[in-house]
């Protein structure tokens, strides 16, 4: 049954198109996804929003019709908080756990002192719901955190957020820095953390690396790639859109030494594409495309494969995770050196041996 959420947002084109209507960023609008359901000071504005893009939208459109059956009650209170199965430190000192119902989390508590260097200095939300971040992260940061249980902590609310929200927040830093919008030393700081964060890792990264330090790798579902695929990819392609930023090309053009413009761009960076972002972005993901889809041309790409409310998002946290290395770069050997080492891969020297009387 469709939620009143996605028959609105559907409406309006999809997520990333309401997104941009309403100035917020994806996020947003996926919460209101998830959720099923719009907040209510969003309705007038929406109506406007319809109105002048004359888009057929009427109140009942944000309100739920129940369906006439008959259902047991559900329990009176709230639904019981998930329990830390799992849990673990990564390398950077980030405590993270794995939740009975799969959800992989990092301790708020953590995730500020990671951003901050700092210990006790105010709560993540103090550091994130600034003006000059507004539309770069998460506007429902309270929603969005989540309460869970450590079964050997009692008496203290343990609250954390998921790996994807928080490599939600880093992006929106660095975004916010690259545009000029922050106005502190000390978000300025946090910019840099977060920068540095996500050229450690991106986010389908940073779930393996909370898997391997919880222990979870070892109790994950065996069906775990197909429910990957499926969030991942498309049934269908989806319509073209712009999805890799000019950012992009022009390190590209930079490292190449590329004389041209931009929007004219040499065949031979397909490859680069195929091999820095693709190549990089889920082994699984990319071993599928290159398989199942047709070969990437104008107008049908592999982007077009992935799904709106994930896969989009991976691809788009990846390449401006590239983009952030490439500008540290002078070479585009340096680069592929770098994404190499970032992600474990080892160069192979291919030698050939010749009749040394043939070369005299």
């Amino acid at each position: 049954m469709t939620t009143p959420a996605e028959n609105v947002i559907g409406k309006f084109g999809g997520q990333s198109a309401l997104a941009r209507l309403i100035g917020k960023g994806q996020s947003t609008v996926q919460h209101w996804a998830s959720s099923g359901s719009i907040p209510a000071k969003w309705h007038d504005p929406l109506l406007v929003l319809a109105g002048e893009h004359d888009i057929e939208l009427v109140p009942r459109d944000f309100a739920l019709v129940p369906e006439v059956v008959h259902t047991p009650q559900p329990p009176v209170g709230p639904p019981p908080r998930p329990v830390a199965e799992w849990q673990g430190e990564l390398e950077m000192g980030l405590p993270v756990f794995v939740l009975s119902d799969g959800r992989r989390i990092i301790s708020r508590t953590g995730a500020t002192s990671a951003l901050t260097g700092l210990t006790n200095q105010g709560s993540l939300e103090t550091y994130v719901q600034v003006e000059a971040l507004k539309g770069y992260v998460p506007d429902n940061l309270d929603d969005l955190m989540v309460e869970f249980i450590i079964k050997e902590v009692t008496h203290r609310k343990v609250m954390g957020l998921t790996a994807e929200t928080f490599l939600d927040i880093c992006s929106g830093y660095v975004q916010a820095m690259q545009d000029g919008k922050l106005k502190t030393a000390r978000q300025e700081q946090i910019a840099l953390k977060a920068a540095t964060f996500l050229a450690a890792c991106s986010k389908v990264g940073l779930i393996a690396l909370i898997d391997e330090a919880t222990g979870y790798q070892y109790e994950r579902a065996e069906d775990a790639l197909r429910v990957k695929l499926k969030l991942f990819l498309e049934d269908e392609m989806r319509p073209w859109e712009k999805t890799f930023p000019d950012e992009l090309w022009r390190e590209f053009g930079r490292l190449t030494n590329w004389k041209g413009t931009i929007h004219k761009r040499p065949k031979y960076w397909g490859h680069l594409v195929n091999e820095l972002v693709y190549g990089y972005l889920d082994e699984d993901v990319s071993e599928w495309l290159r398989s199942n889809a047709p070969e990437p041309r104008h107008g049908r790409n592999y982007h077009q494969w992935l799904t709106a409310q994930y896969g989009l998002k991976k691809l788009v946290e990846h390449i401006w995770m590239l983009i952030g290395m490439a500008s540290t770069c002078t070479t585009m050997a340096q680069l592929k050196a770098m994404m190499a080492e970032r992600y474990g891969r080892q160069g192979v020297l291919f030698v050939t041996y010749v009749d040394p009387k043939a070369s005299a």
